[in-house]
């Protein structure tokens, strides 16, 4: 019995021991790396931990409780560290240790988005170190009772900060510095027509869309759509592949992508954007007066920059209208190295909404889509299938800390099939059409900082550009393929030298060549042509620019020396912009500039491209395609007080070289090949006014645009692109996450020339043709639409927001005819009239979530 009882003894000291051990076990177990256990915390409670690294290394703590609230688990650790852990807001919180509570630890931070600032010098004055901020912006100083420190980096402001200790009692004290780039005021107003839109002290006018606010009949913020608002920008046949500026043609304008001319602007032939809507991009839109280094675009220059979104509120955002779906993201995928990816696909051959109805009638209409007879739309028997897409990729990557690359990459795609078939004597006929569009870019930049004063920009871009048809005629067995390609290529060297507070002067170089091949091919009658030509061009440009301490004077000199090598011809283009404040409400501006442009588009044939994409791009050789230059004046104010704003601008246009092939006549210059110019004089005004949480707008232009060609009769008569008169209105609500937008569009009818008679003339027995008035002697009826647009943001947390929205175009269902032209009906030896109307009215849905 006693064995027993000793035996029972031995077995319950046993397993008290392996209790004993297992409990040390698991405590033991349960100590982890302090930083892994912030982490768990930040991730559950939402909160961020700021501390040096040498402070935390090597300290292992049990993990707290995961039911406790933030303040007990900062409790328990304060208890289980050698650490002080304080609140400087709710949700952030900084670590020191407790053997050094006198020792002075700063934080600096970008002052516009409170960025934290790497790679800063710090200095204490009377001793020769310096001290380096970390990728936190965490620096930390041994105490004296009261000294001098001299903080400088070379994309900010230099700061001077007196320290006293005996008043730091902080454990984390901020320091904001302000970047260079605000040193001057360069803001003239902002917040034109709606949100993130400004216009800069450079004359040009700025857009945010991730800042912008709705404008009406627009679901989302498109880029080009947005154009169509501006004062001097029209569209006379709605798309987005024809504006005009200042009476210019669209291969006038200069669009770029960070960095890289875009041949293609529009999806679905004209109607959307190329360029995702949701993207965070500056555009910047010259009308006059741009930088030296913009060369090409003898109309306008738009510039798209991709943004730093590391101050964007949705990194992360997924959304879908009706006729299209697109994504968004950023990815961190090293401490220096960020990658933006969007893409954007519709849904158009899966499933034909009404809105893609409205579209493809619009669009297709007196193409090789649709057969017009009597002015009656016949539709061929067949099944078409369209989509487009395009997709951006960009790579930041910070090589140090003066020293960064960017890589950019675009692709733009539409794309149509047809199938047409009929019946033919008991036999089933089918016939394949397509078009398809395509541009695949990139470009490759390093910026350099060399020090506070002086930067450098390297560029190197390639840009390929292609539209392929095959048109396979169901009437005959006529076939005609088409093609016509574009290949730019190009290096930039920029330098930004600041002389003084007052001046700084920019240089730089540009190498270009370009290559257009034109093929087409009919197998009846046969013909076949294929013509390829590169242009190759070297450009000097130097730019001065002056801003007065008191910001009254800002003015910028440039000149832009191009030499154009294929040509040998030699170009020396000035440009000036002059920007003067007389008060704080009212200022002048005085705006000119000389160009010259080697690249547009002509039309061979209207029926061209299935008659959707008529125009194909060519280069100037100096003989039949003559180098086109522009000489652009202009003297504009600005009056902003009280929520008022009025923008008035008067300008002088002048372009020569320009061929007549370039300006879609559909009249008796239709298969002439003539060259002349055309002079545009006119008047811009923008008037604005904000009430509370409303805000509406009128925008006017007025303005004669001529063509002269000296080899026809009568050599002077109006341009096809003269819209004598656009008046844009708009009433914008904004308040509390819900926007709503009412605007309406008028503008006086394009001019237009009409036949003398109903029949037909024979100059020749077998060639009947159409007997003209003047040219451009009449002109369409006016132009009229209401658009309505609405959207309503519902915000889950801090980073999750769904957003909703409608918007409605031509809400009247205005019947407006946007073209007129006449053809001869060989049967009856007739005159028909063939009219195009704009844009039924068309409904628009959007769902967007930012996550």
């Amino acid at each position: 019995m006693n064995l027993l009882k000793v035996n029972k003894s031995i077995a319950a000291l046993f397993l008290l021991l392996v209790i004993f051990f297992d409990a040390k076990a698991q405590n033991k177990a349960a100590f982890e790396n302090l930083k892994t256990v912030l982490k768990k915390i930040e991730k559950q409670h939402q909160v961020h931990f700021s501390y040096l690294e040498k402070d935390v290394a090597g300290v292992s703590v049990q993990s707290p409780a995961k039911e406790k609230t933030i303040e007990s688990k900062i409790d328990f650790l304060i208890q289980e560290t050698e650490l002080n852990f304080e609140f400087i807001t709710s949700n952030y919180i900084a670590i020191s240790h407790k053997s050094k509570t006198t020792t002075i630890r700063f934080q600096l931070k970008d002052a516009t988005n409170t960025i934290p600032i790497e790679a800063a010098t710090i200095k204490i004055n009377g001793s020769k170190n310096t001290i380096t901020s970390d990728a936190k912006g965490l620096f930390e100083i041994d105490p004296k009772t009261v000294f001098q420190i001299e903080i400088s980096h070379i994309n900010y402001l230099s700061k001077g900060i007196t320290i006293n200790t005996n008043e730091t009692a902080k454990p984390l004290n901020i320091i904001y510095l302000y970047p260079l780039v605000n040193e001057l005021k360069e803001v003239v107003t902002a917040n034109i027509l709606t949100n993130g839109i400004s216009k800069k002290t450079d004359g040009s006018l700025e857009i945010k869309p991730k800042k912008f606010g709705l404008l009406p009949g627009l679901v989302e913020p498109d880029v080009f759509e947005t154009l169509k608002q501006i004062p001097g920008i029209v569209s006379a046949d709605e798309t987005l592949s024809n504006l005009n500026v200042r009476g210019g043609t669209h291969d006038q304008n200069l669009f770029l992508w960070n960095g890289i001319r875009l041949f293609q602007t529009a999806h679905f032939f004209g109607l959307i954007s190329a360029l995702n809507p949701n993207l965070a991009h500056n555009i910047k839109i010259f009308k006059n007066g741009s930088s030296a280094f913009y060369g090409e675009g003898i109309s306008s220059v738009v510039d798209i920059a991709t943004q730093n979104r590391d101050s964007e509120k949705d990194p992360t955002s997924i959304g879908a209208n009706l006729i299209s779906a697109d994504f968004f993201t950023q990815i961190k995928i090293a401490p220096q190295t960020a990658v933006e990816i969007s893409a954007r696909r519709s849904h158009t051959d899966a499933f034909q909404s009404p809105t893609y109805k409205s579209y493809y009638k619009k669009i297709f209409q007196n193409t090789a889509i649709s057969n017009v007879t009597n002015n009656e739309i016949v539709d061929y028997n067949n099944k078409e299938n369209f989509y487009f897409y395009d997709a951006t990729a960009q790579i930041t990557q910070k090589i140090n800390s003066k020293t960064q690359a960017n890589l950019s990459l675009i692709a733009i795609s539409n794309s149509l099939e047809l199938n047409e078939f009929k019946t033919e004597n008991d036999i089933l006929v089918t016939k394949n059409s397509s078009l398809k569009q395509a541009t695949y870019a990139g470009a490759l930049s390093v910026n350099s900082y060399w020090n506070s004063n002086f930067r450098t920009e390297l560029e190197a871009y390639a840009s390929v550009y292609n539209i392929n048809s095959t048109n396979e005629s169901i009437t005959n067995n006529r076939n005609l393929n088409q093609e016509n390609t574009i290949v730019d290529t190009g290096i930039r060297i920029k330098n930004y030298n600041t002389i003084s507070n007052t001046l700084k002067f920019q240089s730089g170089y540009q190498f270009n060549e370009i290559g257009i091949r034109n093929f087409d091919q009919i197998n009846i009658p046969a013909f076949f042509r294929s013509v390829k030509e590169v242009l190759i061009s070297h450009a000097l440009i130097g730019e001065l620019s002056y801003q007065s301490n008191n910001n009254k004077i800002k003015t910028t000199l440039g000149v832009r020396n191009n030499y154009m090598a294929s040509l040998s011809k030699n170009s020396v283009e000035p440009r000036l912009q002059f920007h003067y404040n007389f008060s704080d409400s009212f200022s002048t501006e005085i705006q000119g500039e000389r160009k010259s442009q080697l690249s547009s588009q002509v039309i061979d044939l209207q029926q061209d491209f299935l008659g959707i994409e008529k125009r194909r791009w060519v280069l100037a050789n100096d003989a039949d395609i003559p180098v086109m230059f522009s000489n652009q004046w202009s003297v504009g104010f600005t009056f902003k007080k009280n929520q008022w704003l009025v923008i008035l601008d008067n300008f002088y246009k002048q372009v020569s070289g320009i061929t007549s092939k370039s300006q879609g006549f559909q009249n008796q210059l239709e298969f002439l090949r003539i060259n002349g110019n055309y002079t545009v004089l006119g008047t811009e005004l923008l008037v604005q006014k904000r009430i509370h949480h409303f805000t509406t707008w009128m925008s006017y232009s007025v303005l004669r645009n001529d063509y002269e060609f000296e080899s026809f009769n009568p050599s002077i008569f109006p341009s096809n692109f003269e819209i004598n008169h656009n008046l844009t209105t708009a009433l914008i609500y904004d308040y509390n996450q819900m926007k709503l937008a009412l605007g309406s569009t008028f503008f006086s009818g394009k001019p237009n020339t009409l036949p003398l008679s109903t029949t037909a003339i024979f100059p020749t027995l077998d060639k009947p043709e159409i007997a003209y008035d003047l040219p451009n002697s009449s002109n369409l009826t006016n132009y009229f639409q209401i658009n309505v647009s609405g959207s309503k943001s519902f915000k889950f947390n801090k980073n999750n927001v769904l957003t909703v929205g409608v918007s409605v175009q031509n809400i009247f269902d205005t019947k407006n005819n946007i073209n007129q032209n006449f053809r001869i009906n060989n049967n009856l030896n007739t005159i028909e009239k063939v009219d195009t109307y704009s844009l039924s009215r068309t409904f628009n849905a959007f769902l967007r979530c930012s996550l």
